[in-house]
């Protein structure tokens, strides 16, 4: 059970959470952290794919209630539109057809309360001739051309987490379909139902990009651009001790710091926007990032604009002094967790429970 302050933006909202993987529960998760009252109902029999102990799951913090519900059942379909009446937002992650043939679609959930934000999360969306295929994210991510671009040249494009279709354009997308209908009804007064699809959304945060390709700035080569790893200076460094950096600096004036820090003289070097000259960039900057060690690097260029900070990984992030003051990241138990963002002037979060 948590208690959010009163004053925390979403304090007052009521979200019903059907049970799902990755994007569902995560978008839950943020409604939570930004105040909102989420009962989350679990399916009888019905976890599937399960990575770990729901009982230990960061994500599923903030719930005020779990409920486990039969949901092929009549009382257990007539529960959830009981609960479906009283909540302002309904958040499922089921493929398509499946909340309509439990009986618990939007149809019969609206039908009980018309104010009602009927959120759904799929990969492929709700219509399309894909849309009742199965899929993860790298599917999704795959078909909409984002995953083409990220790379090398000569290897095959590395699944990028899954950050980027279930949550970036999955969950993400999910949460802020969910805020713009509450806007919305409240001067309507009327609910309606959100398609949050990860193809969607990915193509969506895909943007930048589609606008550099077509303005003839970006080449659908795999590692041929200024940001997928070819630009010497947007890329990381093996150091001595075989921990990396990465190196950031696009503007000409950060450029100049990272050369000042590095020790090289730019008369000698090929010009920073010359690409003929990359590969000897490459080549002097790999040489040199591995006289160090990753820690000495950073411990150089701390304070400067060359834009070269360590690469860490997730326990050593928590620790960082800029994370570890801004907190973060928090340890619950024992178990590292991503705190609530993002921040506001009037505190809030409420301490997660997990």
């Amino acid at each position: 059970m948590t208690n959010p302050p009163p004053h925390a933006p979403l304090a007052g909202v009521r979200v019903l959470e059907l049970q799902g993987l990755g994007p569902a529960p995560h978008a839950a998760m943020v409604l939570a952290d930004l105040g909102a009252e989420v009962t989350r109902v679990e399916r009888v029999g019905g976890r599937g794919l399960q990575l770990m102990d729901p009982e230990q799951d960061p994500a599923l913090r903030g719930r005020s209630r779990t409920l486990t519900v039969d949901l092929k059942s009549d009382e257990g379909r007539d529960q959830v539109l009981e609960l479906a009446q009283d909540a302002d937002v309904l958040l499922e992650g089921f493929r398509p057809g499946v909340a309509e043939r439990l009986g618990i679609g939007p149809d019969a959930a609206l039908g009980r309360n018309p104010r009602l934000v009927y959120v759904r999360i799929t990969g492929w969306g709700q219509d399309g001739p894909w849309a009742g295929h199965v899929g993860h994210d790298l599917n999704y991510v795959g078909l909409t051309g984002a995953l083409h671009a990220i790379g090398e040249a000569d290897r095959p494009p590395p699944p990028p987490l899954n950050l980027i279709g279930d949550f970036g354009g999955g969950s993400m997308l999910a949460v802020v379909g969910a805020l713009a209908a509450l806007v919305e009804r409240a001067s309507t007064g009327r609910g309606q139902v959100v398609d949050a699809a990860m193809v969607d959304g990915t193509a969506m945060i895909s943007q930048m990009l589609l606008s550099l390709v077509g303005a003839g700035h970006w080449s659908e080569t795999r590692h041929s651009n200024l940001l997928d790893g070819a630009a010497p200076f947007y890329r990381t460094y093996a150091c001595a001790d075989g921990r990396y950096v990465a190196v950031g600096p696009l503007e000409p004036h950060f450029y100049a710091r990272l050369l000042e820090g590095l020790g090289l003289d730019p008369a000698s070097l090929p010009g920073q926007y010359d690409r003929s000259g990359w590969p000897v960039l490459h080549q002097t900057f790999e040489r040199v990032f591995a006289g160090r060690d990753r820690d000495a690097w950073a411990a150089h260029f701390e304070g400067t604009d060359a834009c070269v900070t360590p690469v860490l990984t997730f326990s050593e992030a928590a620790d960082h002094p800029h994370l570890a003051q801004r907190a973060t990241y928090l340890r619950t138990d024992g178990r590292q967790q991503a705190a609530p963002a993002p921040r506001f002037s009037r505190p809030a979060h409420p301490a997660p429970q997990r």
